[in-house]
């Protein structure tokens, strides 16, 4: 799965989330989740919990702490598929 691919699924994960849908639309690498999209701190949480969902992939704790923009969700969504395989 590409990092685009994984771009384009993130975006419905985080669509019930964010207030600002035109951020969202223009989401990239560098979107930070809570300035950027104003999601609440608090539904990181299930965001991550969806992305589990959706990629079939766990994410511990310290991977989790790492998430604070579409790229670093990316590339643990990458890290943790390369491992389940």
């Amino acid at each position: 799965m590409s990092r685009q691919e994984i771009l384009e699924g993130l975006k419905s994960v985080l669509a019930p989330y964010t207030m600002d849908k035109e951020a969202l639309n223009s989401i990239n690498d560098e979107t930070e989740f809570i300035k950027d999209l104003k999601i609440n701190s608090a539904n990181l949480i299930d965001i991550i919990i969806d992305a589990e969902e959706r990629y079939e992939i766990e994410i511990d704790p310290d991977s989790a702490e790492k998430i604070h923009n579409a790229g670093s969700c990316i590339d643990i969504i990458l890290e943790k598929m390369k491992e389940k395989a």
